[in-house]
């Protein structure tokens, strides 16, 4: 039977057209992609950015641009990335001190993180470390404790409502010690005063003090992982501590997407950033620096998210953690 020249046309057509429609998945990225980090220059954050973002140019031949939109513990560049354009071209890496605890903190937090934001690809997780300046006469934990007890104490942070503040806290409510808080604007800015004698002692990223620790500038004290660390075996984890065996506080960090971007840009990214994270130059920088590489799916990442929520609500009151 023939086909009508007619529909033969109209088939040829519409065949012509879905060649011309746009691919968003096999052109993305086709220009420079912008990377909010909610971080000062020189943390954890803004170098675990660059280094992905170096990465990525190398694969797809685009640029990754890190904007360090600082203040307010991430929640400026959340809010950039919330009002970006859906289309895959601003996205953000963030932990959970932007994503899960800012929301619980701030009643005046304006975004809600699994309504406004894909959770894309959980990168890494990595320890804190409890750092002291080595003219602190405390050689462990439990002498730094005592050391509280006796006299006032002071300890710094990259700022109000993150990891560092909350592992702090925590340790104070086990640890039944008084040690005042000292927020600062930024993981680098707290670490120099610390480094300066300034303040006593600070929780800080693994990465950003490993330097100074084999330098003898700082002390480490114990990590924060429910374990001891590969590359510091010598180093207790707090639990090994006496009362403190249900501390576990860890810093995450992962990509987020503005809400309703394209499915199939988002398979894309995820596939890019999976395939980064595997690559040996990156993976092996990573773990050298501190990191456990973790390289979730977009639904194991929202599924972790989902999860953090009420395990960060409970630490926060049960420290009766406050925010100025």
């Amino acid at each position: 039977m023939s086909v009508p020249r007619r529909t033969v046309l109209a088939l040829g057509s519409s065949a012509l057209l879905c060649l011309a429609l746009p691919s968003h998945a096999s052109s993305y990225p086709a220009k420079s992609v912008k990377l909010n980090v909610g971080f000062a220059a020189g943390g954890a954050a803004d170098i675990l950015a660059r280094q992905l973002s170096s990465q990525l140019m190398q694969q797809t031949g685009q640029s990754f641009v890190v904007e360090n939109r600082v203040g307010a513990t991430g929640t400026i560049a959340a809010m950039s990335t919330k009002q970006a354009v859906a289309d895959g071209y601003t996205l953000m890496l963030a932990s959970q001190s932007t994503m899960v605890l800012s929301p619980i903190l701030y009643p005046a937090v304006k975004f809600d993180t699994l309504r406004d934001f894909v959770p894309v690809v959980q990168m890494v997780n990595l320890p804190l470390v409890l750092v002291v300046n080595p003219a602190v006469n405390a050689k462990t934990a439990a002498e730094l404790l005592a050391l509280a007890k006796g006299k006032p104490m002071h300890y710094a942070s990259s700022g109000a409502g993150g990891p560092q503040h909350i592992a702090a806290e925590y340790f104070k409510f086990l640890g039944k010690v008084d040690i005042e808080h000292v927020p600062y604007n930024g993981e680098a800015t707290a670490l120099n005063d610390v480094l300066a004698g300034q303040v006593p002692m600070m929780f800080a990223n693994l990465p950003v003090v490993a330097p100074h620790l084999k330098a003898g500038k700082l002390r480490a004290l114990a990590i924060t992982s429910p374990a001891r660390h590969a590359d510091l075996p010598q180093l207790p984890s707090i639990v090994e501590m006496d009362g403190m065996r249900d501390f576990d506080v860890e810093t995450w960090y992962g990509i987020f997407a503005p809400a309703k971007t394209p499915p199939e840009v988002l398979a894309q990214l995820e596939a890019e950033i999976q395939k980064a994270l595997r690559s040996r130059e990156l993976a092996d920088k990573l773990v050298g620096q501190g990191y456990r590489v973790i390289g979730s799916s977009q639904q194991e990442f929202t599924a972790f998210v989902q999860k953090e929520v009420p395990r960060w609500k409970s630490l926060v009151e049960k420290t009766k953690m406050k925010v100025d």
